[in-house]
């Protein structure tokens, strides 16, 4: 008898998700397309706004349509990775990537653009939450911490690739598609992604998945939106009155949907967003951290590309390859610094953000000192290649910090939420440093307006480095 179970008993122990090289690299790759995406725009914006006869209001809807979908729904995706299978939802948002990219690139006006911008941000939102959820369940140890640091190199290079590539693009016009191939490249890529994620990316979900928390979901969408939108529309609009309306709606629907939570929580249920998630130190200071971080980063990618465009007079894709020093610094700095980690723990992060801030600030000078004159971007490279191997020292370790003690029951909705937080601190970015730099132009002129600004981001770097003292030392 005894031997006639045993291999029952053997076969009813189901082995845990292993995470192999090749769905690791698929996952990146899902991880890093949505993140280029958002900034591949940045420099096709004045030609996508000649090809479709597009105001400034209608351009910035191109830009937070996206974004602000994206970062509505990234909880909610999280949390159905969780109940259906992040696999699942993998591969359905990564096809559904494919389908609106192709719908963007052959958008025949300006608001099929944005509708179709609008439904490929919900496109991201249903396949980025299933990568960090997926490194959480399938890896343990020295892998997942390794994982986690690939992913955060892969999130800051493809930023800064984005950008790089969207001037590319635009300036080789394949056969005649101009700004349409930053959209329509992603096809070809979504395609290879399906076919590797089906063989290679295994199955998790929560053991005890719950029931979608709608009103939970509604009222987070309401926040977000209240404050994202007018902010992101609201310069190019002229301010109008439904704008202030909604900058006030948005903390009576953030107090709402914290209460809400809490409530459902007391009562043994599941909310969209667990607020004892935040008694996790790690997690909640690495999430105040991520903010200053992402609002800085976004706000300077959009001015830079503005100002070496409209103000040094360069072509798309010169103004792309001026950041090339900056994402090779990025990426030498990430591969370091896994290493550096596991010796002087979160330290490193101190110290990439003393590295940024003296980045920032010779940018700033050499911007005083210079403009217009740059050498055709190249006097920016030195304070560039400094600042980015200073983000490359930050952004992957807050990762894994942020994830560190989330159990892996709750790895869907941890990934949601931090990079909900990401999400609209890039958005927030593109809004705030964005209006500050535009603003400034007409009575400052576009070089003292860049360094203004830049001077902003500086102190938002100063803030982070300060807050990253009180980090734990260790990373579990």
């Amino acid at each position: 008898m005894t031997e006639i179970l045993a291999p029952r008993t053997a076969r009813s122990v189901a082995a845990p998700p292993v995470l192999g090289t090749l769905g690791l690299f698929t996952v990146l790759l899902g991880a890093a397309l949505p993140l280029i995406d958002f900034f591949i725009v940045n420099v096709a914006l004045p030609t996508i706004g000649h090809d479709l006869a597009a105001g400034d209001a209608v351009l910035e809807l191109v830009v937070a349509g996206y974004g602000v979908a994206y970062a509505v729904l990234l909880v909610l995706g999280g949390r159905l990775g969780d109940m259906f299978g992040r696999r699942r939802l993998f591969l359905g948002g990564m096809a559904a990537f494919g389908l609106t990219s192709l719908a963007c690139g052959l958008a025949p006006t300006a608001w099929t653009l944005v509708a179709a911008r609008v439904a490929q941000g919900a496109a991201s939102a249903a396949m980025l939450p299933q990568v960090l959820a997926t490194i959480q369940s399938a890896t343990q140890g020295p892998r997942r911490a390794k994982a986690m640091g690939l992913y955060g190199a892969t999130a800051g290079l493809s930023m800064v690739a984005g950008q790089i590539l969207g001037g590319v693009l635009v300036a080789a016009d394949i056969a005649g598609t101009g700004w349409r191939a930053v959209f329509l490249v992603n096809v070809p890529v979504v395609l290879l992604g399906l076919v590797l994620a089906a063989r290679a990316v295994p199955e998790t979900r929560s053991q005890h998945p719950q029931p979608v928390d709608v009103p939970g979901t509604v009222l987070l969408a309401v926040a977000l939106v209240s404050l994202l939108a007018p902010l992101t529309e609201g310069r190019a609009a002229g301010w109008p009155l439904w704008t202030w309306l909604s900058l006030a709606l948005f903390p009576v629907a953030a107090t709402a949907f914290y209460r809400v939570e809490r409530r459902m929580e007391r009562r043994g249920r599941t909310p969209l967003v667990p607020p004892s998630l935040f008694t996790n130190v790690p997690l909640r200071r690495g999430l105040i951290m991520i903010v200053p971080f992402s609002i800085g980063f976004s706000g300077f990618m959009f001015v830079i590309a503005v100002a070496l465009q409209e103000g040094v007079g360069l072509s798309p894709v010169r103004a792309g390859l001026t950041l090339v020093p900056m994402a090779l610094s990025f990426f030498v700095a990430s591969l370091l610094g896994a290493r550096l980690v596991a010796r002087w723990g979160t330290r490193v992060v101190t110290a990439g953000g003393l590295l940024q801030a003296v980045g920032v600030s010779v940018l700033a000078l050499t911007v005083w000192g210079s403009w217009p004159h740059l050498g055709g971007g190249a006097r920016l490279w030195p304070g560039l290649i400094v600042a980015g191997a200073g983000q490359a020292l930050q952004l992957p370790v807050l990762f894994r910090v942020i994830l560190s003690e989330v159990p892996a029951a709750r790895a869907g909705v941890g990934g949601g939420v931090m990079i909900t937080a990401q999400q609209s601190a890039l958005a927030l970015g593109v809004a705030t440093l964005g209006t500050l730099f535009l603003t400034l132009v007409p009575g400052q002129g576009m070089g003292d307006a860049l360094a203004t600004t830049l001077l902003v981001q500086l102190a938002a770097v100063v803030l982070t480095t300060g807050l990253s003292l009180r980090l734990p030392r260790e990373i579990a």
